[in-house]
């Protein structure tokens, strides 16, 4: 029963995070930490090794996506391996602040933090990119109704973001798409399809760089990470084509609430564990 319950986990985490961009991640690892109390099977995950597996499963789930939006012709390359350069470095960076954190100022943590991409989901729409017109990197993308939308950010700002963003995902396992995608939105202008398709390859290419620590340190159970890989997979191509037929309002509203209720969910189990 437990790893058909892993199965359906990474089906469901990589469509949604596929869909929005944020790699699944956010959904796997709290996920994990919650069933480690209900199951023996899975008893005994430390966030450590829920970290590890999940981004293991994450470097699937990304190049699943990738490949879908790839064909679909929306992902931005140049600005993808820009990023990079900040995110890469940063997922090391948070894979060794990850080695000696504790378990229920993890959960604190993690909750807290889960919480604030829910509140910045809700708020991204009401909030004017830093600049229309760059000096920096200028992009331009055709709709496909024809309409030409402009975007660009300055690389000396972006790269610190991403920098940051990494450290999230090498700390907490969610691949950084949950704080970039909405950096690329509110902050750079990027139409939302190309910010979700570009979060998808950065997201493959940090999960690599995280995954290879996170194996280092022995922090990856492969027996959790093959139940999951399946769903992870087939979950990566469903988001993408959905991402491609609808308005993600309506699963952006769901997840805000998921994200919600699952973030209170893990602080009230953090808090307990210290108190």
């Amino acid at each position: 029963m437990e790893w058909f319950i892993l199965g359906i986990l990474g089906l469901i985490a990589a469509i949604f995070g596929s869909i929005l961009g944020l790699g699944g991640g956010i959904i796997i690892v709290p996920t994990l930490m919650i069933l480690s109390n209900y199951s023996a099977i899975l008893n005994g995950i430390t966030p450590q090794i829920a970290v590890g597996t999940s981004l293991m499963v994450m470097i699937f789930t990304a190049l699943s996506s990738t490949l879908a939006y790839l064909k679909q012709k929306t992902v931005d390359y140049k600005s993808a391996f820009i990023f990079f350069i900040g995110s890469g470095p940063g997922a090391l960076f948070g894979v060794w602040m990850n080695k000696g954190i504790q378990v229920d100022a993890f959960l604190i943590l993690f909750g807290l933090f889960i919480i604030l991409v829910s509140f910045i989901l809700m708020v991204r729409k009401h909030i004017k990119p830093l600049s229309r017109h760059p000096s920096g990197i200028k992009r331009e993308y055709i709709n496909p109704s024809g309409k030409s939308i402009h975007y660009g950010y300055e690389p000396i700002i972006a790269i610190p973001i991403a920098f940051i963003v990494g450290i999230c995902s090498g700390l907490f396992g969610i691949g950084g798409g949950s704080l970039m995608v909405p950096a690329m939105i509110i902050l750079f202008g990027f139409p939302a399809h190309i910010a979700v398709a570009t979060s998808m390859l950065m997201i493959f290419l940090s999960s690599i760089v995280s995954s290879i620590s996170h194996i280092s340190l022995g922090n990856v159970d492969w027996l959790y990470a093959l139940a999951l890989l399946p769903g992870a997979w087939v979950g990566g191509q469903m988001g993408a084509a959905i991402n491609r037929r609808m308005t993600s309002d309506s699963i952006v509203n769901l997840l805000r609430f998921f994200l919600i209720i699952i973030g209170i969910r893990l602080i009230y189990q953090g808090y307990t564990g210290l108190f």
